[in-house]
């Protein structure tokens, strides 16, 4: 072998790491999901006539597989994980691609099922993989980065759909066509430019439900509950009572990627530095405001501000995942991905819904609601020791470290 080939070999070899093939993956996923967002209030009411109704029904069915999440565990049963995230990386980008050829409720409904899939298998998938492969002193700091550069590629994305609704004036088609495919590419670049990283524990196969995990299973549905209330409320606010358009959304969710490109990495190391405890405190007081701020307000840059500070907090929930991984036993990791995500979507499948009638009588009752599960959350997190650690998983309702290693 020449020098040269030597060189470019021993150069690739180092690039082709898991914590690469992470933010590679991480890049492509807004290259969908941040498309489908950006566009999907405005496509489903000028083109399906959508009101609240039924934007409620269609986030219901969005968070169905988010539900079904648990289903990765029997999958791992004929597929390595890894293969299986390439795979979700292609469904959503195919569910995304095909969104702007069916503007119609039933239509919407499909292809958002579609993406959907794709989007909540990859998550799931995606927090078993980092919290595996990531040490867990550099976990924190590494997840942030994931973050940022989702983040950054969102921002592209947002700056892009500005550029071609309200510049070049191309349709909703090709706007969804563009982003999904180019998802669909990035997931067979990493398919074919890596190879398949070794497990430094092997995963169960089966669903694993520990009592000792009980906290963080609470803190992860009351997580989903709240979150689903900003996405699926806060922008669909934006556009029906202050009359945001597409451009105007774009451009507000780019300025969210930018803050996080930059702020996403350093939550990350102070969640390393405070623990998990006070960052989870910290989040839950600010979301108590901004959710109750957001039932009253009534001018559009106050609106847009507390868009723009609530989606600040999403990156504080990074202490959620390492607060499983500092009490979590290493088998158990894959399995749980699965469950947790299941957990989180309890309230995601039928809250949208029920929470879309609400709407015809009050907004603002929504947004109340919202202020009171971000304060069950804070006592959750007062409950969360300064130092987790298996056997010292919270400090009211322990439960004894030598349980069965079979599922509880």
């Amino acid at each position: 072998m020449n020098p040269m080939t030597e060189f470019l070999k021993t150069r690739l070899a180092g690039w082709r790491r898991p914590e690469t093939l992470l933010l590679l993956m991480a890049a492509s996923v807004p290259l969908s999901f941040a498309t489908w967002q950006a566009l999907l209030n405005n496509f489903a009411i000028e083109r399906a006539a959508f009101t609240g109704a039924e934007i409620g029904i269609l986030q219901s069915l969005r968070e169905v597989p988010g539900f079904l999440a648990f289903g990765v565990v029997f999958l791992l049963l004929l597929i390595r994980e890894q293969r299986l995230a390439y795979v979700s990386l292609l469904l959503l980008g195919l569910g995304t691609a095909i969104t702007g050829a069916f503007p119609t409720v039933i239509g919407l409904y499909i292809t958002t099922v579609i993406m959907s899939i794709g989007y909540h298998y990859y998550e799931t998938l995606q927090v078993s993989l980092s919290l595996q492969w990531i040490d867990k002193k550099k976990a924190p700091e590494t997840l942030g980065r994931i973050i940022s550069v989702g983040s950054f590629t969102a921002i592209v994305v947002y700056g892009l759909i500005w550029l071609t609704s309200d510049i070049l004036a191309l349709d909703y088609f090709w706007i969804y066509a563009i982003g999904g495919g180019a998802t669909a590419l990035f997931a067979l670049v990493a398919w074919l430019g890596f190879p398949a990283f070794p497990q430094k524990v092997e995963q169960h196969k089966h669903l694993v439900l520990r009592k000792r995990y009980w906290l963080y299973y609470t803190l992860t549905f009351l997580s989903g509950a709240r979150r689903q209330i900003f996405i699926v409320f806060a922008g669909f606010l934006m556009v029906e009572k202050f009359g945001y358009d597409v451009g105007a959304i774009a451009l507000l969710f780019l300025v969210n990627a930018a803050i996080n490109v930059w702020l996403a990495p350093k939550i990350g190391r102070l969640i390393g530095r405070i623990g998990e405890r006070r960052a989870l405190i910290l989040e839950y007081i600010g979301l108590i405001g901004v959710f109750t701020a957001y039932a009253f307000v009534e001018d559009a840059t106050l609106a847009a501000g507390l868009y723009i500070v609530d989606h600040l907090f999403f990156a504080l929930a990074i202490a959620i995942k390492t607060y499983f991984q500092k009490i979590a036993d290493p088998a158990d990791i894959a399995s749980t991905a699965g469950v947790s995500f299941t957990i989180n979507h309890i309230a995601a499948v039928f809250l949208p819904a029920a929470f879309g009638f609400l709407w015809l009588i009050s907004p603002a009752a929504v947004f109340l609601f919202g202020a009171g599960l971000a304060a069950c959350s804070l006592l959750c997190a007062l409950n969360v020791p300064q130092h987790p650690q298996p056997g010292d998983e919270v400090l009211v309702g322990r439960v004894p470290l030598a349980a069965p290693a079979a599922a509880e």
